[in-house]
């Protein structure tokens, strides 16, 4: 079934029903603010941090899927509908959602009512504008009441959804006029607070979400929405909305727009009131003051389209191949820089309410964005750098708020210290910057360890150097970049994560994916001692190299492809010798990219190997063939 296509002249993707698979989401915003938004208008926001500074919420593993949004509910007599078909699931006469660059905007139409919905991140500030053009096509004067609709999460999203004793009492908000203050917890521990605003007076508004939906009822069927008339409550604990009701009135023909904003502000310390229990909004209104008028929202449009077609413009692929030069222009650098700006820590799979940013993600995604923003990566890599361990290993995520590296799954991951120098050496390639070599970088957010980032990179070598296994290829600790394979956590019982439980120190499972990794970043690693002007160190690295590729042709090549791993036991895995996972994609991509083999004509027959057994019309599988049951030793799920 079709469900869309790409426009590549707008460079947007058009979805041309909402009754998509699962939810198609957008990515919003570019540096601090940030929005996800599906193709039905669901989605969450969130101020640098997903998880500790969450100002809506999203319901995960809910029914019917994707809940909670950014939501407008028009009601035009008896039907009420919704421009993004969510939540109400109204049948539209016409709906079409373009997911662009930094945007998405929803078509659609009910009873000669059209609807035009813009969402964006704008570029100068920390909020989500909300563009709803409502149009009269028919002969006859329509009057409407429209009814806006966000669900504010109270900051931390994870205390959100489980500390209910206290989160249903403190719940707190401030109406001025058309703006809806989040301010709970602002009078204790906070300063930032949240503003839900609209460029029109209001007929009215609500802020109690169980006043608002009724008793039993959901999203799709408010009671204030079905009544035409809002309740003017004002929450005091339980669950806290931010909802605008505004009659509308349209002749024949007619257009009508309405500006609604959702922002983060920030106060200093000593200056967060106005009067006493009125917070300070002055921020606020300086920044609602940007977006009163279309005029306005169309600059900050067009400033974002252009932010866009400058960066793509740094890049460009000429080819006949259609779909290529789609990918290669557009899409994937666009991916390239969502992945950047959040590190795949916030998304409908990823919830965003727990580990943060990946060490090992954040320099991945460095590969293919560095060209774009040379800046922000080289501060990105020192942020990253400063997280590090003095031995060379890791934290495998961070906190984006912080920068600080975080326990919640633990260390041990044995790649992430060797694609810190891949992030290292792209960066350089791109800009010829060898300073950042020379910045004094913590080690564990410790100013007091700090040392050049050079002499991290070192580390990160000899942090594979210094732990080889039985077949001297590198010990894969808890994992690699197949987070499924586990080698060294034998998880027998429910509730012990099969990620982190059991030591990622002792076991001897060892990873031919990383002998790859080593072989190709160790070599990047010499150059740039030898660039750094010392021979030494880039000749001892060289030996070091030699040693693993020597290693991987002895212990890790299996007659035609490349081993995986050898498990806590010793046993292979990914060889002709297993009866199920006989051969893995991974090494044999790294160890080529790595040059492994190639003079032999190992290489090519790894190659010729994934082409006969892993390659298909769908693309290339994981693995083949598939595992069809339980194996503890692997824990691969």
């Amino acid at each position: 079934m079709q469900f869309g296509h790409f426009d590549d002249v707008k460079k947007e993707y058009v979805i041309t029903s909402p009754k998509t698979p699962l939810p198609w989401i957008n990515y919003l915003g570019s540096e601090n603010f940030f929005s996800l938004i599906s193709n039905t208008c669901g989605g969450y926001s969130f101020y640098k941090d997903a998880k500790l500074l969450r100002l809506t919420r999203y319901r995960y593993n809910d029914t019917p899927l994707d809940q909670n949004g950014r939501y407008y509910y028009i009601k035009d007599g008896d039907t009420v509908w919704n421009p993004g078909w969510q939540p109400t699931q109204t049948p539209l006469d016409s709906y079409e959602c373009h997911h662009g660059l930094g945007y998405s905007r929803f078509v659609s139409s009910k009873n000669l009512v059209a609807a035009e919905l813009t969402a964006f991140v704008p570029l100068a500030d920390s909020c989500e504008v909300n563009r709803l053009m409502l149009t009269n096509n028919g002969t006859e004067e329509k009057t409407l009441a429209l009814t806006s609709f966000v669900e504010f999460c109270f900051w931390n999203a994870v205390d959100d959804m489980t500390n209910f004793q206290r989160n249903f009492s403190i719940g707190e908000v401030e109406i001025q006029g058309s703006e809806i203050y989040h301010k709970t917890e602002y009078r204790e521990r906070r300063r930032h607070y949240a503003v839900y605003a609209v460029n029109c007076p209001i007929d009215g508004y609500d802020t109690d979400r169980d006043a608002f939906l009724g008793a039993y009822r959901g999203n799709d069927r408010p009671e204030t929405v079905l009544r035409g008339t809002a309740g003017n409550t004002v929450a005091s604990g339980w669950g806290v909305i931010g909802s605008h009701h505004i009659d509308v009135t349209l002749k024949p023909g007619e257009s009508r727009s309405f500006i609604f904003v959702l922002g983060y502000c920030e106060n200093a310390a000593d200056d967060k009131w106005e009067a006493p229990g009125v917070i300070n909004k002055k921020s606020a209104k300086e920044m609602l003051s940007h977006y009163q008028t279309d005029e306005q929202v169309d600059a900050a449009l067009a400033e974002l389209a252009s932010y866009w077609e400058g960066l793509l413009a740094k890049y460009a692929l000429s080819c006949a191949d259609e779909k290529l030069g789609r990918m290669v222009n557009i899409w994937n650098q666009y991916q390239c820089m969502v992945t950047f700006n959040m590190s795949r820590s916030a998304s409908y799979f990823e919830s965003g309410t727990g580990r943060g940013m990946g060490f090992r993600d954040s320099c991945q995604d460095l590969l293919g964005f560095v060209h774009l923003i040379p800046d922000r990566a080289r501060e990105r890599l020192l942020d990253i750098a400063a997280t590090q361990f003095e031995d060379g290993s890791a934290y495998h995520q961070y906190q984006p708020l912080t920068k600080k590296g975080n326990m919640d799954i633990g260390s041990g991951f044995n790649d992430d210290p060797l694609w810190l120098i891949a992030g290292c050496a792209a960066y350089i390639k791109e800009t010829g910057d060898f300073s950042i070599l020379d910045e004094q970088v913590d080690f564990d957010n410790d100013s007091t360890k700090a040392q050049p980032l050079m002499e991290h990179l070192k580390r990160s070598f000899d942090f594979t150097v210094t732990h080889l296994g039985p077949h001297k290829l590198p010990l894969i600790g808890r994992a690699d970049w197949n987070d499924c394979l586990n080698l060294n956590c034998f998880s027998a019982h429910p509730g012990e994560s099969f990620q982190t439980f059991g030591p990622s120190e002792g076991p001897v499972a060892e990873s031919v994916f990383i002998a790859g990794m080593f072989v190709k970043y160790g070599e990047e690693y010499a150059q740039l001692c030898e660039l750094m002007g010392d021979a030494d160190e880039a000749a001892r690295a060289r030996k070091e190299v030699q040693a693993m590729y020597d290693a991987i042709l002895k212990d890790g090549w299996d007659g035609d492809w490349f081993v995986r791993a050898y498990d806590a036991y010793s046993h292979k895995v990914g060889s002709r010798e297993c009866r199920e996972g006989q051969i893995y994609i991974e090494p044999q991509g790294f160890c080529v990219l790595a040059g492994v083999g190639v003079k032999e004509g190992l290489a090519e027959k790894a190659l010729n190997s994934v082409k006969e057994r892993l390659d298909t019309k769908y693309g290339v599988m994981i693995l083949q063939p598939a595992y069809t049951e339980y194996h503890l030793s692997l824990i691969h799920i």
